[in-house]
C-alpha cells in the first residue's frame, strides 16, 4: 500500500530534505509540502493522508499544537532539533521522533514502522468477517443492529454504525472512517456492504460505502460527507438518486 504523506516544516533546506528521502521509498507518494501549518492542518482535516512529517518550533502553530487539534486522523512522524519534546509527543500517541540531522537509515526504519500498520494480516475466516451485533431487544419486532465488530492488526474492534461517515475500499481491505478515527481492516467491499443494514448505507461508487444520514450535500455526481468529497460511480447512480429521492421533501 503506498501512503500518501505530507511534509510540515518552516525551514525550505528540511523540506527539501524530507522531499528527497520521500522519493527514495517506493510506497511513499508526497502529496504536498507546506510551510504554513496552518495550511497542512487544513489538508490534513480534509482526509486523504496517511502519514504527516511535522516540524515542532514553528510560528503560528507549534507542532505539538498541531497535533492536539488534528487528533488521530492520520499517522505523525515528528522531525525536529529540540529532544525535550519527546515524552509529550508520545503521550499524543505520535509514530516516531526523529532528530535533526535525520539520517536515511533512520528516517526509513520510522516509516517502514507506519507502513507496517496498512499491511493486511493473515486471520482466520471466521474472524476477518464483520459481525452485526443486534442491539438488546426493546420489545420492537426489528430489533436495531448498532454496531460491528472488525479485525484490525492486534485486536477485535468494535464500532457503532451512528460513528460510521463512509468506508473506502482498496484491493483486500477497508478503510472505515467515523467522526474520530480511521481503522483498517482485511475485507472485500462486497462482504461489508451485504453486512450493513440497507436502510442506513448505501454503495455509491466501486471503492466507496456512505452512511446515508452523514450526507451533508449532494453536487451533480459527488457527495460531501465531514469535508470528503466522494463520486456517486456510474454503476450506482440510479440506485443511489432513487434512494435520496425517496427521502425528499
Amino acid at each position: 500500500m503506498n501512503l500518501n504523506c505530507i511534509v510540515v516544516d518552516d525551514e525550505p533546506l528540511a523540506l527539501d530534505i524530507l522531499q528527497d528521502y520521500i522519493s527514495k521509498v517506493p510506497f511513499l507518494t508526497m502529496v504536498k509540502r507546506c510551510e504554513n501549518p496552518i495550511e497542512a492542518l487544513q489538508i490534513v482535516q480534509a482526509g486523504g493522508i496517511d502519514l504527516v512529517f511535522l516540524d515542532i518550533q514553528m510560528p503560528e502553530l507549534t507542532g505539538i499544537q498541531f497535533l492536539k487539534i488534528a487528533g488521530n486522523k492520520c499517522h505523525y512522524i515528528l522531525t525536529t532539533a529540540y529532544p525535550q519534546y519527546a515524552l509529550e509527543s508520545y503521550d499524543l500517541n505520535v509514530s516516531d521522533y526523529l532528530l535533526k540531522p535525520i539520517a536515511f537509515d533512520r528516517f526509513y526504519k520510522a516509516v517502514e514502522k507506519v507502513h507496517n500498520q496498512f499491511k493486511p494480516v493473515e486471520v482466520p475466516a471466521a474472524v476477518a468477517q464483520p459481525i452485526i451485533t443486534p442491539a438488546p431487544f426493546s420489545g420492537s419486532a426489528n430489533p436495531i443492529q448498532d454496531y460491528i465488530f472488525v479485525k484490525t492488526e492486534h485486536k477485535i474492534q468494535k464500532i457503532y454504525l451512528h460513528d460510521i461517515l463512509f468506508i473506502e475500499g482498496l484491493k483486500d481491505y477497508i478503510s472505515i472512517f467515523t467522526k474520530d478515527e480511521r481503522v483498517i481492516t482485511l475485507q472485500s467491499m462486497k462482504k461489508m456492504e451485504e453486512a450493513l443494514p440497507q436502510s442506513q448505507f448505501i454503495r455509491v461508487h466501486k471503492s466507496y460505502i456512505v452512511a446515508v444520514d452523514k450526507i451533508e450535500s449532494i453536487e451533480r455526481s459527488r457527495i460531501t460527507i465531514n469535508t470528503k468529497i466522494i463520486p456517486v460511480g456510474d454503476t450506482y447512480r440510479d440506485e443511489f438518486f432513487r434512494v435520496i429521492g425517496n427521502k425528499n421533501i
